[in-house]
């Protein structure tokens, strides 16, 4: 049992915080910094994020009350609300932005091997959006709509271990397929979309970068079919089609054959013709883990209630959320912990000060604690 590191000090000691100070160097972070340094903010909001802070008044309390315990916890700088709020403001979001894309490579090395419900070698993405609200008022830079802001994060989503390889932030305003434009297609790799993303001007360019996409297609779309192939209808599959957009536009944007599968109601359209029509289902129906992906970042993470009302702050606090997200993860595959993320979060949170090694933290949690108490006086309830 480690009795000399918190939690969190430990946590710490799994960022590659090398890497961090040339992200800080890169975007000259520290120009004219004295106390309060990047890895100071970082830590704050790391620490914000672990425990649900609400507020900026609510992190700088907390950290205060626990003033004997900062430098050991990788904090040297002095802690104000202001000074807080002035590095949210000030301190470009882009450091953390490309720490976080660090910690998701690592992650992504990780997970690689890892199974996530179809039997297929190749890398399979997610690719969605989710809408985070936020009052016009407060966010005038958010536009969205007339009376109401928002801001949209563009996430492709790695089936393998559910780690974000790609995410852009952007204003509410921006339509989810303009996704498609900033991705760099990786060869041989399945794109799985929802029928939003049907462009087939950019999905033929997916097509001619030698990708696979699968996704689902509209109900008005104009085609002929070409070939019909057998199906195994008891797997649910309907048709197996070969077919050509006849589309004015879509026949000139896409002018190579696509496939369309029917699966029970919805129908897919992929330009894979090599693997099975269930297959192609399943892998649509994988698609399901960028849903779950949203919610429980937004349900567990504070990315819904933010510090500051600047593009700058809100996009910090996300990329920082972000990264604590992925850094959970990576700690749960390197200690080859058998729980959820759910559970190994909520065990951090409110462990977050004490001293005892993380893996005899979740170990106690797991189990039911054994009663210690020695007493030579009778039990009042033991009958």
């Amino acid at each position: 049992m480690n009795t000399g590191k918190t939690v969190f000090a430990q946590l710490l000691e799994q960022l590659p915080l090398h890497q961090f100070r040339q992200c800080v160097k890169r975007y000259s972070g520290n120009y004219r910094v004295q106390s309060f340094t990047c890895l100071d903010q970082y830590l704050c909001l790391f620490f914000a994020q672990l425990t649900y802070r609400e507020s900026l008044r609510d992190i700088t309390t907390c950290l205060l009350g626990m003033q004997n315990k900062l430098y050991h916890m990788g904090i040297r700088g002095t802690i104000a609300r202001s000074t807080l709020a002035d590095a949210n403001e000030k301190r470009d979001w882009r450091i953390y932005q490309d720490f976080a894309h660090i910690l998701i490579h690592h992650a992504r090395e990780l997970y690689s091997k890892d199974s996530f419900g179809v039997t297929l070698q190749e890398t399979v993405y997610a690719l969605d959006s989710t809408t985070i609200d936020l009052c016009l008022a407060l966010f005038p830079w958010a536009k969205f709509r007339t009376h109401k802001g928002a801001v949209k994060m563009h996430t492709l989503l790695d089936l393998r271990g559910n780690i974000p390889s790609f995410i852009a932030i952007t204003d509410g305003k921006v339509h989810d397929v303009n996704a498609l434009d900033m991705l760099i297609i990786e060869p041989g790799s399945f794109y799985i979309m929802d029928r939003g993303y049907v462009d087939f001007d950019r999905l033929y360019h997916i097509h001619q970068a030698q990708g696979f996409f699968v996704i689902r297609g509209k109900s008005n779309l104009m085609f002929h079919r070409q070939y019909s192939h057998p199906v195994d209808k008891t797997t649910g599959v309907r048709c197996d089609q070969t077919i050509k957009l006849s589309g004015p536009v879509s026949s000139v944007y896409y002018p190579g054959q696509l496939r369309r599968i029917k699966y029970a109601d919805p129908a897919f359209l992929t330009n894979n013709f090599e693997l099975a029509a269930k297959v192609i289902a399943d892998l649509y129906k994988s698609r399901w883990q960028i849903e779950l992906f949203f919610k429980w970042i937004k349900q567990h993470l504070r990315i819904k209630a933010f510090y500051g009302t600047s593009e700058n702050a809100v996009k910090t606090q996300i990329w920082t959320a972000i990264s604590v997200y992925v850094l959970i993860a990576l700690v749960k595959k390197r200690m080859n912990l058998d729980i959820t993320l759910y559970t190994f979060l909520q065990i951090l949170s409110v462990s977050i000060f004490e001293k005892v090694d993380i893996l005899q933290l979740v170990t106690n949690s797991a189990g039911i604690p054994e009663n210690t108490y020695i007493s030579n006086q009778l039990d009042l309830f033991d009958l």
